[in-house]
């Protein structure tokens, strides 16, 4: 064989290996990471036994260190007293409420005062009441309280006071309607949902790796699929935190195939205290889930979030916490956690 020959096969073998490699490198990539495999299982101790954690808080079991549900407060609600003639059951009372619980896309609520705790409370059973109150709430997400809303608000009241024979004393619908467009102004302008997404820089991520490392930070599985939560150190209380990313690779028929490139993680500040130190917490795990799967972390427009961006993220939070303080609609609070919902 000539040296011509032999270098023609040479460099043949060389491109060979190189293609060879290429496509490993290339099936590799393409690959969804999988989720590490524990060698070693630890036999759970038989009296040991864990609770199980909610996405939701209505979907909580009653537990007895739960924060109670808030009540009307003229703060955020239209309230509208209802005189009664003597103490009413409240089997009565609930006889009378209406179908619905509210008026357009605004909540509303009656409560009845009961002599023997004395205090107002939504009408139970069992149950005497000497007054009640009947409540819409101003604003939410949705929007101010119109005049539609509010006289829905009047019709279901009044459906209810006459049912118990009360008689109900509504307040001046212009100057509510005015008070909700003002409270809606100061919602809208102090909202903050945060969000980070996490692009992979190398390999995709299979659902189950993305568990895995956010298991390994204190998420736990949420109740939509493609969800993860961090949850508050308060039973009942929202979550600290969220995780998403594609519903449909988590439902696939073999997830672990499904190759993800991103994922989301989202703060909803008011919905959480300052006392959780969200923020903190939000950027730390994004640190560290961008460190364990190789990825990047970027905000909604694709555009790396870097140190400093996060700096001023957190400090324009601590102010907004101070107005919402200022206010008394604490984030976390249950008005803040009513109005901005």
């Amino acid at each position: 064989m000539s040296s011509f020959t032999l270098g023609l096969a040479i460099l043949g073998g060389l491109v060979l290996a190189l293609l060879v490699a290429y496509n490993a490198w290339t099936s590799r990539r393409n690959t969804p990471r999988q989720p590490e495999v524990a060698m070693v299982v630890e036999p759970r101790a038989p009296a040991e036994r864990e609770d199980p954690v909610f996405d939701d808080a209505s979907l909580a079991p009653p537990l007895p260190a739960m924060e109670r549900k808030p009540g009307l407060d003229a703060l955020i609600d239209v309230l509208t007293p209802i005189v009664v003639e003597g103490p009413v059951s409240g089997d009565a009372a609930l006889a009378a409420m209406p179908p619905t619980r509210r008026a357009g896309s605004k909540p509303f609520a009656v409560e009845g005062f009961h002599d023997a705790t004395q205090q107002w409370e939504t009408p139970q059973a069992g149950h005497r009441y000497s007054a009640f109150q009947a409540g819409v709430q101003l604003a939410n997400r949705t929007g101010a309280l119109n005049e539609i809303e509010f006289s829905e608000f009047v019709m279901k009241a009044q459906a209810f006071a006459d049912a118990i024979n009360g008689a109900p004393d509504f307040p001046d619908m212009l100057d509510e309607v005015a008070r909700a467009r003002e409270l809606d102004q100061f919602a809208s302008g102090h909202d903050a949902q945060l969000g980070f997404t996490l692009r992979a820089t190398n390999a995709a991520w299979s659902p189950g790796y993305v568990q895995q490392n956010a298991a390994r930070l204190g998420f736990v599985p949420g109740a939509i699929p493609g969800r993860m939560v961090l949850p508050a150190s308060s039973p009942g209380a929202p979550p600290v935190l969220g995780l998403s990313f594609d519903t449909q690779a988590a439902l696939a028929d073999d997830p672990a195939q499904s190759a993800l490139r991103e994922l989301t993680l989202s703060l909803d500040v008011p919905q959480v205290h300052r006392s959780e130190q969200p923020f903190v917490r939000m950027r730390e795990s994004a640190i560290a889930l961008a460190a364990a799967m190789e990825g990047i972390i970027t905000d909604d427009n694709g555009e790396v979030i870097r140190a400093e961006g996060m700096d001023v993220i957190g400090s324009d939070l601590e102010q907004l916490y101070d107005t919402l303080d200022a206010r008394d609609l604490a984030a976390g609070s249950p008005l803040a956690r009513r109005l901005f919902s």
